[in-house]
């Protein structure tokens, strides 16, 4: 009956309409803009109709009319004109509407886009908040140069002519020079798709830089062991089980998308099963909430895998058709027979320890859970949607065998790429290619791309202070890009450190619509705009599906209506606010003044031979050639392209869900082919289509006897597409691993964590701090300054038990020293039984602060003093927290709250995996109840100990000079962002053949830990 009711509310508030507070007298066309007053398409009207009718429909966006609230009771009109763009509140590219005033051209809210495929007009409260960061008191609306020392926190303003120039002219000289690796562009979250790599390639550096290895690698890099794409996308609408190792919905990832669908297939009848230790918003929803000891995950996932292999309860068609499972046998057990029962029997000899009941021993959850959990899963019919993204494959080491052992549980399902599975990422998203697209560079950046780290998912970007300070190379000019590290790293004080020596950083350039922690140590910063203020195109795999979307500065499009057209963002924007992809554009172009580079080709207009490219073209020109069906969509309501993508804001390429690997191959491809007589793979001699820099899917070296790489060879004879992996399969045994020296971990199997619950000592107050969940409400740094959201989030308190509590002897409120292996900060406590006894967790997004009174960001941050200790040393004590102030926004004298939250992660050492790169997040700490002397907000950094600590980790790599099979820098299949030419893969003074130094060659069947 609960359950009933609970499923009866949430349909309720999914098919609520949204108060109807417009005023209905039709509004009147203006010949501005003829197709504005077109009727639209009828299945559009339809849905917007069927599903969300208190929407305005489409027809009437060009001129709308609504009661403003404000002059309540009376009724007072206003006219809107509503334009679509995107959210940039997270990386779920969810569409928004602004209601954009046309009297004043202030944007008066932001409402869902019903037209936008993956979030279908709803949103969740970081969308409409994006209106705080437009009209944001604080924003820094000029380019602005220091003055004085970096960090001193004096600027002067510039104009943008004197900072492109300056910029470009020192990237000029790297380039002329041959510095290519003295570039570097380190970027957050990206909120576009293809810009960069259309850009840096064309300068021919290796230069880009991410965030990954602190977000997903891990889980990236046990996805693609399995079946060489990165990314999973479940489409948990038409799912009977749910599996879920996350919390809120996902941590974060698509949140508001995934979080509709998850909700509709638990309504349709799927169980939800989620794993956090923590109790989530999500946990608390589920049919089972599984509380693992952190880093257990493994254990559980083999025991289920175990169930079903013993059980007979697996799809024994999928996995002898499309596992490698004769590679397995014909390296690991040469004198069995090469038939599948062998296999079989194998697999029931490899995995018969991980019993429910050492799960359980392992993991801290009964015996009986883990059993009830397994047998959903075993009934899942084809249809079991999982994801693991940050949490626990973010969390441990050998995160990344969590993500291949929930895979693994796909594959015996055989719920991939069907109705109500998993699919890959690629198959459910979109990349237009770009014009002029520049050849892959030559070169490799060791700073990024480190010789100690063959199979690193991506650029071991928290790593770079110390390599700087090991005098690895140097960097003249430094853009960070929607990205804090010294706020979002671990280890912020040595980044500090590096970031105020220009012996080691020549040229810091920070793009950004308002104040950081990182920002306060640059040489410019540089006001780029906010979600409604800039153009970019995205494609998310959000559900079973495929869509493309367009953010576009939603004043500019309102001016173009209104007939007063703008050919440059920044007349559109508040001050001189840009948009990057303008930036990058005119930065390129000064870069190469006059062409002798190569580099303006890349940029130039595909309609206007040698002239500079637009915006306007540069997206018309992928709306016309790369986004199918888009064409013809907007060819029948006579609109071109971009027009169309501009009055809709998205359009949706395919519906349901569609996998490529068993897709035959074409006609076309298979003339001429060989197929290797043992592996079955299929080879062509045939070129490769034009390369793009963008790189969706593994790429493989050609075999200079038999060609690319192609297919398979299934057993009745067809040829088929088959996985971008060696094996053309999926991949339970992995040679990859084998020969880059981990044989150990070339299957699925079980690593323990360095939070094992071997090596904490409870009775020693040590304990385990969860660090990676995230609140549904902030947004990282976006979120500075956003006043809807800080109202809402303002404090992260550490989480402990009661148990935990009792024999520190702290209640709710009390003060809690946490102690890190470099250093420690004080918090407050919230006791509550939402966490496993000797556990303990504090919340992302929050501890933010400022070393200035006058400094912005003052909604969001709290006043700190920053001093030296001792050499190496540094001590940061809040002076006050958030406090009302005077400002354009009268709401900034209205704050009530004062905590600001405590900046954690400046106390964590890095913990690079040895394998994926990722940073392991999860900390071993001591717990102390604060002495006479602690303050809330306290933190104490020895930066020299957490360089001792990077060493420690450093250690126990396997770096490719020691491993490598062929004299490569890493597997040339192994997915790498950007690039670059076979060339440059070769390790110095190696070439292929040149043969290794085996490492550990323990075989898989050996060694289950």
């Amino acid at each position: 009956m609960a359950d009933s009711l609970v499923k009866n509310i949430l349909r309720t508030l999914a098919q609520q309409q949204r108060p109807a507070t417009v005023a209905r007298e039709p509004a009147q066309s203006s010949a501005v803009d003829q197709t504005m007053s077109q009727p639209a398409p009828t299945r559009i009207t339809q849905a917007a109709t069927a599903e969300l009718s208190g929407y305005p429909p489409v027809d009437r966006w060009q001129h709308w009319t609504e009661y403003d609230p404000k002059a309540w009771p009376q009724k007072i009109s206003r006219s809107y004109t509503l334009v679509p763009t995107i959210c940039f509140n997270c990386e779920s590219a969810c569409g928004l509407l602004a209601y954009v005033d046309t009297s004043t051209l202030k944007i008066q809210k932001f409402e869902g886009n019903p037209l936008h495929p993956g979030s279908r007009g709803r949103n969740c409260a970081k969308g409409p908040a994006t209106l705080n960061q437009v009209y944001d008191p604080d924003r820094i609306l000029y380019p602005l140069k220091r003055v004085g020392r970096r960090g001193e926190g004096k600027w002067k303003r510039v104009s943008w002519d004197e900072a492109l120039d300056d910029i470009a002219a020192r990237i000029r000289r790297v380039i002329v020079e041959k510095r290519l690796t003295e570039v570097i562009y380190h970027v957050g979250r990206p909120g576009h798709d293809g810009i960069m790599e259309w850009v840096l390639p064309a300068w021919g550096v290796d230069a880009h830089n991410s965030h990954t290895n602190v977000c997903s690698s891990s889980a990236r890099c046990g996805q693609a062991l399995w079946m060489g794409y990165d990314r999973p996308s479940p489409d948990h609408a038409h799912a009977r089980v749910i599996l879920l190792i996350s919390s809120h919905l996902e941590t974060g990832h698509y949140f508001n998308p995934h979080a509709q669908r998850i909700m509709e297939g638990k309504m349709a009848g799927a169980k939800l099963i989620v794993f956090d230790t923590r109790l989530s918003n999500t946990a608390s929803l589920a049919d089972e909430w599984i509380a693992p000891w952190p880093g257990s995950e493994t254990a559980i996932l083999l025991a289920i895998a175990r169930h079903l292999i013993v059980t007979k309860k697996y799809d024994r068609t999928f996995v002898r058709r499309w596992v490698n499972w004769e590679e397995y046998l014909r390296h690991e057990h040469p004198d069995l027979p090469l038939r599948f029962e062998t296999f079989e029997a194998k697999l029931e000899e490899l995995y018969a320890r991980y019993t429910f009941e050492f799960a359980a021993q392992e993991s801290g959850v009964s015996v009986e859970q883990i059993a009830q959990v397994a047998d959903y899963i075993a009934q899942c019919d084809g249809r079991l949607a999982t994801h693991t993204w940050r949490s626990a494959t973010s969390a441990n080491l050998g995160g990344w065998m969590v993500a291949r052992c929930l895979w693994f549980l796909n594959v015996l399902t055989g719920s991939i790429g069907k109705e109500g599975g998993t699919s890959a990422n690629v198959w459910d998203k979109w990349v237009p290619r770009h014009p002029n697209m520049a050849p892959h560079v030559k070169v490799w950046n060791e700073l990024t791309w480190p010789q100690e780290y063959p199979l690193s998912f991506y650029e071991l970007s928290y790593l770079l202070p110390h390599f700087l300070k090991e005098q690895r190379g140097k960097i003249d000019v430094y853009f960070t890009r929607v990205y804090n590290p010294l706020w979002t790293n671990p280890d912020g004080m040595s980044w500090m450190e590096v970031l105020t020596d220009e012996s080691k950083i020549g040229l810091h350039v920070h793009l950004s619509p308002g104040w950081s922690e990182t920002g306060l140590f640059a040489d410019y910063i540089l006001p780029m705009g906010h979600g409604a203020e800039r153009h970019d195109m995205m494609s998310q795999e959000t559900h079973g599906g495929c869509w493309i979307a367009f953010r576009q500065p939603v004043i500019r499009e309102a001016l173009r209506r209104l007939g007063r057209p703008v050919d440059d963002t920044r007349k559109a924007n508040p001050g001189e606010v840009w948009e990057e992809t303008e930036f990058w554009i005119e930065l390129s172009w000064r870069i190469d003044p006059d062409g002798s580079l190569g580099i303006r080709k890349t940029f130039e207009s595909p309609y206007r031979p040698g002239e500079k490219i637009t915006v306007d073209e540069l997206y018309g020109w992928m709306f016309e050639n790369h986004v199918p069906g888009l064409p013809e969509a907007a060819a029948k309501e006579g609109l071109t392209p971009l027009e169309y993508m501009r009055r809709y804001g998205a359009f949706e390429i395919r519906k349901g869900v569609q996998p490529t690997y068993d897709q035959p191959l074409a006609e076309s491809e298979v003339e001429g082919v060989t197929v290797d007589p043992e592996t079955r793979v299929v080879y062509t001699k045939k070129p490769a289509a034009p390369s793009s820099n963008i790189t969706p899917v593994p790429y493989f070296q050609p075999d200079p006897e038999r060609g690319r790489p192609i297919g398979v060879q299934l057993e009745d004879g067809s040829l088929v597409s088959g996985f971008p992996t060696p094996s053309r399969k999926l991949e339970f045994y992995s040679a990859t691993m084998r020969d880059w020296g981990w044989p150990e971990y070339a299957i699925p199997t079980y690593v323990h964590s360095h939070v094992h619950p071997s090596k904490i000592d409870r009775e020693r107050n040590e304990a385990i701090l969860l660090s990676t969940f995230r609140l549904p409400t902030l947004i990282h740094t976006r979120s500075g300054n956003a006043k809807w959201l800080y109202e809402i989030s303002h404090k992260n308190p550490v989480w402990i038990h009661p148990s935990d509590a009792q024999r520190l002897g702290v209640q709710t409120g009390d003060l809690i020293k946490v102690v890190t292996s470099i250093g420690y900060f004080v918090d407050r406590v919230w006791v509550t039984e939402g966490i496993r006894p000797g556990v303990i967790a504090c919340s992302h997004h929050l501890g933010r602060w400022r070393l200035r009174e006058d400094e912005g960001g003052k909604l969001s941050t709290a006043l700190v003093e920053l001093a030296p200790a001792g050499e190496s040393r540094w001590q940061m004590r809040q002076v006050h927290g958030i406090k009302p102030y005077a400002s354009a926004d009268p709401d900034t004298e209205r704050i009530w709250w004062e905590d600001a939250g405590v900046h954690q992660n400046l106390t964590f050492a890095v913990q690079p995996d040895p394998v994926s790169g990722m940073h392991c997040w999860h900390q071993k700490v001591r717990l102390e109840r604060a002495g006479p002397d602690d303050r809330y907000g306290d933190i104490f950094v020895d930066t020299r100990r957490a360089h001792e600590v990077y060493r420690e980790w450093l250690a126990m790599t396997r770096p490719a000079s020691q491993v490598s099979p062929n004299g490569l820098r890493r597997p040339h299949w192994w997915l790498r962002p950007f690039r670059p030419d076979l060339e440059a893969y070769h390790l110095p003074g190696r070439h292929p053949g040149n043969g290794h130094i085996a490492v550990h060659a323990v075989s898989a069947s050996d060694h289950m830990e």
